[in-house]
């Protein structure tokens, strides 16, 4: 097949949880594109990346990142064929 584009919201466990450590670690298990910290509420803030993946590899990319210490939940925000 191809590649894939990938965004992901990625919600930490708490406001006192470091979003940037989560990016590091994500930026390990895959090259991140694109990425940008967002306001949620009460002091949350979502982590909102982008990543390009073959499209096979796709549906793993969401376990990697909840495996991430920190990390509460990760949503597909979208999916795109490159």
């Amino acid at each position: 097949m191809g590649n894939v584009a990938v965004e992901l919201k990625i919600m930490p466990k708490s406001i006192e949880t470091d979003i940037i450590k989560i990016k590091e670690e994500i930026s390990k298990k895959m090259k991140i594109q694109d990425s940008k910290i967002e306001p949620v509420a009460f002091g949350l803030k979502a982590l909102r990346i982008l990543v390009i993946v073959p499209d096979k590899e796709n549906e793993d990319i969401e376990s990697k990142i909840k495996n991430i210490k920190g990390v509460s939940e990760v949503e597909t925000e979208s999916v795109t064929l490159v």
